[in-house]
């Protein structure tokens, strides 16, 4: 017997776009890929160092906890990011550190959904990072996809789901930077997702990861801690955050992230973890106090994340329907025909591979919010993406 979720499970996003670029016949010119979100900056070589310096921590098991030192790091990043009095986080119950957040979103499902009671529901925008709707449904819930739409400002409307749901609802992932479209959510909607919660008790799975690459160096993201606190909500009930290095830090390898909220929450996904497993070594440990500590490499990150979106932006704003995002590094442009022929055209012609948007979402209400888009990922050197936009002009200009 299998998993009954594995039914419904579709194919993951890049199994879409190899199956669509099989037979390609990419143009005679150097391959450009800005299709998946892998950030391509060089890792810093302090954070090289300390895993090079402590690779004798290879000789024990990691514990599930983390050791002390790096449950206390985070817990300094995050009063000095958020602004958060210092007692609100307390590093042995409100911190647990974990081998990259994709791992930490896929398990929090198992964790806290009981598929025995009411038919549960797991809620996403949509588009959505593919994580939730996989550990969702093989979780044994339904799907609720909130579209995500140009008229809302490229963020989930949450005011518009039934009151039906939320009754259903067990569990709600929100993704703010957005991924893909990069707007970043308000307090006066974060308020809202708290008065649901309340309301129908659902935890609320708050995917931050590209919190620290943004295009305003004055306004950094509001995180949902921070709006919390705002709102007066210092415990942080029924809230969890996930926080990675990768897109941080440029250590997508590395394996690094943490989870932080609710204590009852935190202790009982640490108890799950004592069976689940996924500790991280001491020597990536040591790498991540290293990099949670310093900010310089990641002021100068997002310096460069600046210029790509600058120089794309100049190039295709005047032939494509595009904007500037608020965070993160993708742009989400409509295509002036459909997606997935416009992404093998790109391919086919320009040698540029770009994520077809409807690949990245569903079909709610006869609309999918990702059709007619495209995802960018500026994750290539500025110069690589200067000459993909440049192609990508081309291709439409003969269209």
């Amino acid at each position: 017997m299998l998993n009954p979720g594995f039914a419904n499970l579709q194919p993951y996003p890049f199994q879409k776009l190899s199956s669509l670029l099989v037979d390609s016949s990419p143009a005679a010119k150097i391959p450009i890929d800005l299709s998946l979100g892998e950030p391509k900056h060089p890792t810093p070589e302090f954070i090289l160092d300390a895993i090079r310096d402590n690779l004798q921590g290879a000789g024990k098991y990691p514990p599930i906890k983390g050791d002390k030192p790096i449950r206390e790091t985070i817990k300094s990043w995050l009063i000095n990011r958020y602004a958060l009095p210092a007692d609100t986080i307390d590093p042995d119950i409100n911190v647990l550190p974990v081998t990259g957040t994709r791992e930490a979103l896929f398990a929090i499902a198992h964790c806290v959904i009981d598929s025995q009671v009411n038919d549960p529901v797991v809620v996403t925008g949509n588009p959505f990072y593919q994580i939730y709707e996989g550990a969702g449904l093989l979780a044994g819930t339904s799907m609720w996809y909130v579209n995500t739409l140009e008229e809302n400002g490229y963020l989930p409307d949450y005011s518009n789901v039934p009151g039906h749901i939320w009754e259903r609802c067990q569990l709600l992932y929100i993704c703010s930077p957005n991924n893909p479209t990069g707007m970043v959510m308000s307090q006066q909607e974060y308020e809202l997702l708290f008065k649901l919660s309340d309301k129908y008790n659902f935890i609320i799975a708050a995917d931050e990861c590209y919190s620290e690459i943004y295009l305003d160096e004055k306004h950094p993201p509001l995180g949902i801690l921070q709006a919390a606190n705002t709102a007066g909500r210092r415990n942080f009930k029924n809230i969890i955050i996930f926080h990675s290095l990768s897109k941080r830090s440029n250590v997508p390898g590395m394996r690094s992230g943490f989870v932080a909220g609710d204590t009852v929450l935190l202790s009982k996904f640490y108890q799950y973890r004592t069976y689940h497993g996924c500790a991280m070594s001491p020597y990536i440990q040591e790498a991540s106090i290293a990099a949670w500590s310093e900010e310089s490499h990641v002021v100068q990150n997002r310096h460069l994340y600046r210029e790509k979106f600058d120089a794309v932006l100049d190039i295709l704003e005047p032939v494509m329907d595009i904007y500037r995002p608020q965070a993160g590094f993708y742009l989400w442009p409509k295509t002036p025909i459909d997606d997935v022929k416009f992404t093998r055209l790109m391919v086919d012609n320009e040698n540029v591979t770009v994520l077809p948007g409807s690949f990245t979402s569903r079909e709610v209400n006869g609309v999918n919010p990702g059709k007619n888009r495209i995802r960018i990922a500026l994750v290539a050197p500025l110069e690589d993406c200067i000459i993909a936009a440049e192609r990508i002009k081309n291709q439409i200009n003969t269209i």
